[in-house]
């Protein structure tokens, strides 16, 4: 049994308020709070409202006070453009301290919008602490979004500054930043007062108006300024979620709750201490990249990495295998997607054998449900754990993980493993009556959510009631699907509306995901539910294939159509699995199972603003003519 964790678990549930000041005292304060949890207007609780604190202060000053200047706080690693750089602590704070300067000199003060539209680059990470030194708020665009998209937040946030960069790079080819900026100031109603670029060596844009100016000039008159005092509960930053309806909702973080949880998750779940590297292979973009490659690493005062490539092209499938010899990276932590899409280079695993790994103890997976499949595979070839945990934009840290810091637990294929101290999580059925273990529903937890979650929307508190707060009172909706077996292990199956009704039969895509990921010529694969006037749906199966199969695509078909047959069953009705050259992503990896759905059912549709190309969906189309399940 897991009594060490049990108990530290348990604790959290029934004494909260004691369980989070105990966390609290461990973080960096100008005045520590006295009232630890607000519970008086549900569901906008506040945590550490009356606490005094600044989220750079705990990133880089504090362990320059403590004699940990010297440490390396940043490694940069460029495979896409050969440049790598290093920084320690005092070095960051340096080139922080600065540019926050030489963005108050530019009229941004306390409780300001900056959004920053940049590349995986330094200046990135930068840009944010710097805005976190004087309390700005940052939205953080990826870089390389859609015009349109970039405008919507640049109006819903009324940013004073936009914070880009000349370029980024994909593999093969330049993202220019400045025709897309252009563009979305264009489009936005809200006008910024300045544009602050970084010009990228070797492709230098021109500037054309007085609003515009250059990094270096930004610092030209710039003086070192210090962290300014915030309240817990004012805001760090506006992460804007993408759905594929409506304007996005900004998820709002606010600065106490955040700095207090995301330290302790460094060495509760992940195990990471001060001395170790670590390394989150996102984008600054999404909310990986906020907690895990910027906020978490810097608050426990160990070394991160920020990473400009991706798992293959660049030059290869071994380019996550060099970043871990080279640095000596402790443990990883990466979207399912990123190896599946190195097995499906290198099946074999020959890329890895040509580099030093010995530093290597931990594999974390989390953005999208991690197939059984690709996790054996991934044991296998590293010989660590490979831990699947979940959790989402809105709770900025996880939900349920194996929390190998405080004692590590058996690996179940499929399952994101137990809440995490914290966490609350139930599953409630649709007549919204808790589910017994085992049954499905949907998964929400219970209010209050811990700390470092989301206190709302920006301004949008309506919204934030109505949409996460409202279907099931007293819980928070996850929008995710699956169910809780009897030790406790919360199995995420689906989100909520990727659960199809076959003839009256509740079924989970993911769980047939999981049977089709086990064949051994599948590298990828999707299950949509299309529409059937006899069942009301059928699943249809979209399958990649691993680099060199030599099996045709009807046997493929026909197999994983048996193997469906016999561990899923006959209810499943699984009849149509077809084979494609690629599945529509979101540049952080989810498939686009619902944009999908809607192309089959011919049904209209949005062009999903994180799509990653968007001629895919015209290849999907165009295959689902092919073997007669669009027929439009």
């Amino acid at each position: 049994m897991n009594i060490k964790f049990s108990e530290i678990y348990l604790n959290s549930i029934k004494n909260p308020e004691e369980f989070w000041k105990k966390i609290s005292d461990d973080i960096f304060w100008f005045k520590k709070p006295t009232k630890i949890l607000n519970q008086s207007n549900s569901p906008f609780y506040k945590w550490y409202e009356d606490g005094v604190t600044n989220t750079c202060y705990n990133a880089l000053d504090v362990h320059i006070d403590k004699g940990r200047g010297d440490r390396t706080a940043l490694i940069y690693d460029s495979p896409i453009t050969g440049n790598k750089g290093k920084f320690t602590y005092k070095e960051l704070r340096e080139k922080v301290s600065k540019f926050a300067g030489g963005l108050q000199y530019q009229g941004v003060n306390k409780g300001d919008r900056v959004i920053i539209y940049m590349p995986m680059i330094p200046e990135a990470v930068i840009a944010m602490l710097a805005c976190a030194r004087i309390g700005a708020i940052h939205s953080v665009v990826f870089g390389g979004f859609a015009s349109n998209e970039l405008a919507n937040r640049i109006d819903d946030s009324k940013a004073k500054i936009l914070i880009t960069a000349s370029c980024g790079f994909e593999p093969g080819r330049t993202v220019e930043y400045k025709p897309l900026v252009d563009e979305a100031l264009k489009l936005a109603s809200h006008k910024i007062d300045k544009l602050i670029l970084f010009q990228r060596p070797g492709h230098e844009v021109k500037l054309k108006s007085p609003k515009e100016i250059s990094w270096e000039e930004s610092l030209s008159n710039a003086k070192n300024v210090d962290c300014v005092e915030m309240n817990s509960n004012e805001f760090a930053y506006i992460l804007y979620t993408s759905g594929t309806t409506g304007l996005p909702k900004g998820i709002v973080r606010d600065i106490g709750g955040h700095i207090a949880a995301l330290k302790w998750t460094m060495k509760n779940i992940y195990n990471i201490d001060q001395d170790d590297v670590w390394w989150s292979a996102s984008d600054i973009g999404w909310i990986v990249g906020h907690s895990y490659i910027v906020y978490a690493p810097l608050f426990k005062g160990c070394t991160t990495v920020i990473f400009e490539g991706k798992p293959v092209g660049t030059p290869d499938a071994g380019a996550f295998w060099k970043i871990i010899s080279d640095h000596k990276v402790k443990s990883l932590f990466t979207a399912p997607t990123a190896f599946r899409a190195i097995k499906k280079e290198d099946p074999e695993g020959k890329f890895f054998s040509k580099y030093d790994l010995s530093s290597f103890e931990t594999l974390f997976l989390a953005g999208e449900r991690a197939d059984p499949d690709t996790i054996k595979w991934a044991e296998k070839l590293l010989k660590v754990p490979v831990i699947d945990h979940w959790w989402q934009t809105e709770t900025s840290w996880a939900i349920s993980s194996n929390c190998t810091g405080i004692e590590m637990q058996k690996t179940k294929y499929g399952s994101a493993c137990k809440a995490v101290p914290g966490y609350d999580v139930k599953v409630i059925k649709p007549d919204q009556t808790l589910a017994k273990p085992n049954e499905m529903g949907d998964i929400v937890v219970k209010l209050p959510l811990p700390p470092g979650t989301f206190p709302t929307l920006w301004n949008a508190d309506q919204r934030y009631k109505e949409t996460y707060m409202s279907n099931y009172p007293g819980y928070y909706q996850t929008y995710d699907a699956g169910h809780i077996d009897d030790d406790g292990y919360v199995w995420i199956m689906s989100r909520t509306d990727d659960i199809i009704n076959v003839a009256g039969h509740r079924l989970s895509t993911g769980a047939i995901e999981e049977v089709l990921s086990e064949h051994q010529s599948v590298a990828e694969c999707a299950v949509i539910g299309i529409a059937d006037k006899l069942k009301g749906q059928l699943p249809i199966g979209l399958l990649t294939l691993k680099s060199g199969v030599e099996k045709s695509n009807e046997t493929i078909s026909k197999e994983c159509i048996q193997m469906v047959r016999e561990k899923v069953g006959p209810v499943a009705a699984f009849k149509t699995a077809i084979v494609i050259k690629r599945l529509p992503k979101t540049r952080s990896g989810k498939i686009l199972r619902g944009t999908v759905r809607k192309i089959a059912d011919n049904e209209p549709y949005k062009m999903p603003a994180t799509i990653d190309d968007p001629a895919i969906l015209d290849e999907i189309k165009a295959d689902l003519k092919k073997h007669s399940i669009l027929k439009f």
